[in-house]
């Protein structure tokens, strides 16, 4: 029987341990979970679900230590995960599956962003062969990949295996984590380091060059992500990355014409669909901004055919019909878009609107009652806005 091992690094992540471990302790025969200085309950949690725990004195580069980790390993296989990412139950049998065939060397899955409204899906190597020729590179944002290409080109025989479905959720993009673990700084830290040796490498480059795009560096993150396609690479994910990185710097700037070319060219790589729904997303946007109404409609209903679950897909759609004046269909598509995220204040708010429009005033006041009480919670200074206009309309008391 193939042997499956857990190898973590971990630091004060008492908050997320739990679930992540609870998610994988029926596959995994063994769990590392190497500590890197932890101040709080991790080290405890992790000895409760029987994870061996040694200690890594941390360095600034997540490299070396999850290299460090997985000299503790001892299973065929190895699955590495965050503290703030669960395996999805849904993919077992796949990856037991493909464990099995005998010249699989790397199995890639799709990783769904909980809380990334624009681009939810992303394309990860998790799950690989303890093979002594396997290791991590790169400071943050760390990477088998390199040294498995070597390894193929050595030994023809491996494979990298990609799996079209969910295997990770992964809850690290969500604001208050983000706020709470200092990732931004933290990364760019990282990253400039890695990339001052490496100017060259076009997949810094373009996760460098989107983090500044983040933090309001546009010019810089501009400069590097053109840095990064003259690299020539031949990795189409990271091709489709820098263009619509690109695209999102464009659209800054309200260079329209730019910005969807380069949406375009990134929808054009021959990469798995669902890694293109940012693309498609904000294409329909800037679409619809300029008045192209049909494509821009097209544009949104290739994100929900590619993505059923897309909610931020349905809202858009919405509020486009609502745009073009068809306001039956806008309440579909809003309604659907707050069934699969129960917690979308714009969409109960947008619907509201519509509802009001259509004469239908009781439903209205309700939905605009339910979109103050979800504005509260996320934005209250949206919802005081909100809760004034209604009373100056006479809808609210």
């Amino acid at each position: 029987m193939v042997k499956l091992s857990l190898c973590m690094i971990v630091k004060n992540e008492e908050a997320n341990l739990q679930k992540c471990l609870k998610s994988v302790q029926n596959i995994v025969n063994e769990m590392i979970v190497m500590d890197t200085g932890s101040t709080d309950r991790t080290v405890e949690i992790a000895q409760s679900f029987g994870a061996q725990v040694p200690y890594f004195k941390w360095c600034d580069n997540f490299s070396t230590a999850r290299n460090a980790a997985l000299k503790y390993v001892t299973g065929d296989w190895i699955l590495v995960l965050d503290a703030d990412e669960t395996l999805e139950p849904k993919i077992i049998p796949q990856i037991r599956q493909i464990m099995n065939d005998e010249n699989a060397l790397v199995i890639n899955f799709i990783r769904h962003e909980i809380g990334a409204a624009q681009s939810p899906y992303s394309l990860v190597c998790r799950l690989f062969r303890n093979h002594p020729k396997l290791y991590f590179n790169r400071p943050y944002h760390t990477l088998i990949d390199d040294s498995a290409i070597k390894l193929i080109k050595e030994e023809s025989h491996w494979k990298v295996i990609d799996i079209p479905a969910i295997g990770i959720l992964h809850y690290g993009y969500q604001p208050e984590f983000i706020k709470a673990l200092d990732k931004y700084e933290r990364a760019r830290k990282a990253m400039e380091g890695f990339w001052k040796q490496n100017p060259h490498d076009s997949y810094v480059c373009s996760k460098l060059g989107a983090l500044y795009l983040q933090i309001g560096q546009t010019e810089k993150g501009l400069k590097l992500l053109k840095q990064g396609l003259k690299a020539n690479t031949a990795d189409f994910k990271v091709i489709y990355e820098l263009h619509y990185s690109l695209g999102n710097a464009y659209v800054k700037q309200q260079k329209i014409e730019q910005a969807v070319k380069h949406y375009q060219k990134a929808i054009a790589q021959p990469i798995l669909p669902q890694l293109k729904l940012g693309a498609y997303n904000n294409l329909g946007g800037l679409l619809q901004a300029v008045g192209d109404i049909q494509n821009a409609k097209k544009a949104y209903e290739f994100t929900i055919n590619i993505d059923p679950n897309f909610a931020t897909g349905y809202y858009n759609l919405g509020m486009l019909l609502k745009e073009m004046g068809n306001l039956p269909e806008a309440v579909k598509a809003y309604q659907k878009a707050i069934s699969i995220n129960p917690e979308y204040a714009a969409a109960y708010q947008n619907l509201a609107v519509v509802f009001f429009k259509l004469g239908y005033l009781a439903e209205s006041q309700e939905a605009f009652k339910q979109a103050i009480i979800l504005h509260e919670i996320q934005n209250p200074e949206q919802a005081e806005k909100l809760r004034q206009g209604l009373k100056e309309l006479g809808m609210l008391e």
